[in-house]
C-alpha cells in the first residue's frame, strides 16, 4: 500500500479552518496582471489555487487585476485563459478588478469619511522622500491634515477628471513612523487618463494594487489568498484596509515562488527578450511561459506532475529545470508515438532488392498496448543518418561501416559491400546487401547483429524542417549571474535542420500527436506548419545530455 502523501503547510490551514467550522467550505483565486503571458511560475499557483479547491470541494475564481490601463491588454486576457484551461482547470467566476472601480471608490470614499485618507499634492520625489528609509521614521506630508471635506471635494474632482497625470494621488493615513514602510501612508489612487481595455475612458483615477487586492478578495469571499513571499510585508496592509472598511475578512497566506535554472521568471525580462528579438514571440518554445512550453510539445499533465513535485515551501530555493524535463519525458514515453525520422540522410541502395517496395508493420508505442501498428513503406533505396556511418571504424562500433552488419528497425538486416564518392571524397551513397531470411518478426537468417538503425524509404519519404530546441540561457542561475541577464543567453539554442526526412506515416498524423522521433528525442508538430512543409520542434531530447555537456565543457 502506497505512503499517503503529507499535507502542505497550506492544506494543513485549510483543513484547521473546515475542521473548527471557521469556513463551511473554501474559496481561492487566481489573480494574474493581464500584462503578459503566463510562465511556468503562474502555473505553481494555479496548481495550487485550483488543487485546494478540487481537493476540499471549494471553488477558484479566475480574476484579472487590471488596475493599469498602460500595461494591460485583451490578448494577455485570452491568453491567459486559454493557459489555464490547457492546465486542465475550469474557474468557478471569471472576474475583473475593474469591475469592482465603482465599489472600491466608496471604499476610498469611507476611508476619507473615517479621516483615514487624504490626498496628497506632494510630487513622487517628495512621497518618497518623506517615507524615510527602514532605520529612520518618515516624515508627515504638509497634506496630511487636510479636513474631510476638502479631501472629499479633491478626490471627487480628481475622478472628474480635473487634474493632470500626477498632479494629486490620494494616501492612505497609517503611520508615518511605522515599523513596515507599506504602512508609512501609502499610496492608494493615482491618476491615469489612459484608455483601460474594459471601461474605456470612464475612469481617470486607478486604484494601486495594494488598495484594490484584498478589497477584491473581500468582495468575492475569498477564504485563503495565496500569493508568493515577497507579499509578505504587504499583509500588514492588506488586514489594515479591511479592517478600517469592515468588509469580509479574507486572509493572506505566502509560499515560495518557483526559480528555476537556466530560466528567466520575469514577466518584464520576458517582455525584453520578446521585444529585443532575442526569441520569435511569447510562445517561442525556448521561452518559460505556458504557451512557449505548450508550442513546444510539453504537456499539460508532465507540468501539474512538476508542480505536485516541486510541493508548496516557506522559503525560496532554485529548481533544477532538469526535474521539469524528467517529469515531461516520463508522460511522453507512455503517450508519444514512435516515428523514424533520418536528419542528416545518406543515401544506401540495396543492390540485391528487387521488385517495387513491400509494407512493412511497426508498433506505434511499444509502452501502450492498445496504440496499434502502422505502416512503413520499404524499398531499395533508403535513407540512414550520416553518422550511423563510419568508413574506418573502431573496435566495438556496432553501427555501419564497410563489411559490417545491422539491422534496419523492424525492416531486415543489412551488409555495406561498397562505399560510393564524388570527386570531391565525399560519400554519396552506400551500396548494400539486404539478408531476406532477416525480416523483423519472422526473422529464420541465424545471424545476430548489435547494432539497430532507424531509416526512411527514400521514394516514400516526406520532407520535413526539424527545430532543435535547447536551453536559453548557459548559466545556472540567471537571476544572481553578473552583468545583464541576456549577456548569459545561449547562442545555440536553436538549431534548424531544413531538410530531414520523415517516414510518411507523420504526413497523415493528427497535429495533436506527440511523438518520439527514433534515437533522437521527443518531438511535436508546430503551428507553422503546412500541407507543403512540415515542421517539428524538439520537446526534450531521449536522455539529460546538458550535465554532460556542461561537464565536458
Amino acid at each position: 500500500m502506497s505512503e499517503e502523501k503529507s499535507l502542505n503547510f497550506i492544506e494543513e490551514i485549510v483543513e484547521a479552518d473546515l475542521s473548527s467550522g471557521k469556513y463551511q467550505s473554501i474559496v481561492t483565486r487566481f489573480p494574474p496582471e493581464p500584462n503578459g503571458y503566463l510562465h511556468i511560475g503562474h502555473a505553481k499557483s494555479i496548481c495550487l489555487n485550483f488543487g485546494l479547491a478540487n481537493k476540499y470541494g471549494g471553488k477558484t475564481n479566475l480574476r484579472f487585476d487590471d488596475t493599469n490601463p498602460v500595461t494591460e491588454d485583451t490578448e494577455y486576457v485570452e491568453s491567459i485563459k486559454d493557459d489555464v484551461r490547457w492546465l486542465g482547470f475550469n474557474w468557478a467566476e471569471e472576474r475583473y478588478a475593474s469591475d469592482y472601480f465603482e465599489q472600491l471608490y466608496g471604499f476610498a470614499i469611507k476611508l476619507i469619511e473615517k479621516g483615514l485618507a487624504y490626498v496628497d499634492d506632494s510630487t513622487s520625489e517628495a512621497i518618497a522622500q518623506q517615507k524615510g528609509t527602514p532605520t529612520q521614521a518618515g516624515t508627515n506630508s504638509p497634506f496630511r491634515d487636510r479636513s474631510v471635506a476638502e479631501n472629499l471635494e479633491l478626490f471627487k474632482a480628481m475622478r472628474a477628471g480635473q487634474f493632470k497625470d500626477g498632479e494629486k494621488v490620494l494616501r492612505a493615513k497609517i503611520d508615518m513612523a511605522h515599523p513596515n514602510m507599506h504602512m508609512r501612508d501609502p499610496i492608494i489612487y493615482r491618476i491615469k487618463h489612459a484608455h483601460h481595455h474594459r471601461t474605456g475612458d470612464q475612469w481617470c483615477i486607478y486604484p494601486m494594487y495594494d488598495f484594490a487586492h484584498g478589497q477584491s478578495d473581500a468582495i468575492e469571499n475569498i477564504t485563503h489568498s495565496v500569493c508568493t513571499l515577497e507579499f509578505i510585508p504587504h499583509r500588514a496592509l492588506y488586514d489594515w484596509f479591511i479592517e478600517q472598511l469592515e468588509i469580509f475578512p479574507s486572509k493572506q497566506y505566502e509560499f515560495a515562488r518557483l526559480n528555476m535554472t537556466y530560466t528567466v521568471m520575469s514577466k518584464r525580462k520576458l517582455l525584453q527578450l520578446v521585444n529585443e528579438k532575442y526569441v520569435n514571440g511569447w510562445d517561442d518554445p525556448r521561452m518559460s511561459t505556458i504557451s512557449g512550453m505548450r508550442r513546444r510539445g510539453y504537456t499539460a499533465e508532465a507540468i501539474r506532475e512538476f508542480c505536485d513535485r516541486i510541493g508548496i515551501a516557506k522559503r525560496d530555493n532554485l529548481i533544477d529545470v532538469g526535474l521539469l524535463e524528467f517529469c515531461v519525458r516520463e508522460h511522453l514515453n507512455k503517450i508519444a508515438v514512435r516515428r523514424m525520422v533520418v536528419f542528416d540522410p545518406l543515401k544506401v541502395v540495396l543492390t540485391n532488392y528487387e521488385g517495387e517496395g513491400e509494407v512493412l508493420w511497426s508498433e506505434n508505442n511499444p509502452e501502450d498496448a492498445t496504440a496499434g501498428n502502422r505502416e512503413i513503406p520499404f524499398s531499395k533505396e533508403l535513407y540512414i543518418e550520416r553518422d550511423d556511418f563510419m568508413e574506418v571504424a573502431p573496435k566495438k562500433y556496432f553501427r555501419l561501416a564497410p563489411g559490417q552488419m545491422v539491422r534496419l528497425k523492424s525492416a531486415y538486416i543489412i551488409r555495406c559491400d561498397e562505399v560510393v564518392k564524388d570527386a570531391n571524397g565525399i560519400i554519396t551513397e552506400l551500396h548494400c546487401t539486404y539478408i531476406p531470411e532477416s525480416k523483423s518478426g519472422s526473422d529464420t537468417s541465424g545471424i545476430n547483429v548489435k547494432g539497430t538503425l532507424h531509416w526512411v524509404s527514400a521514394r516514400h519519404a516526406v520532407k520535413a524542417e526539424v527545430r532543435l530546441y535547447d536551453r536559453l540561457f548557459k548559466v545556472e542561475d540567471v537571476g544572481n549571474a553578473e552583468g545583464d541577464f541576456k549577456d548569459h543567453i545561449n547562442t545555440d539554442s536553436l538549431e534548424i535542420i531544413n531538410n530531414a526526412y520523415a517516414e510518411p506515416a507523420l504526413a497523415a498524423d493528427s497535429s495533436d500527436n506527440r511523438y518520439q522521433f527514433l534515437r533522437k528525442g521527443y518531438f511535436c508538430l508546430d503551428k507553422d506548419s503546412t500541407t507543403e512543409k512540415l515542421v517539428f520542434n524538439r520537446t526534450v531530447t531521449l536522455k539529460d545530455t546538458w550535465a554532460k555537456e556542461v561537464k565536458k565543457g
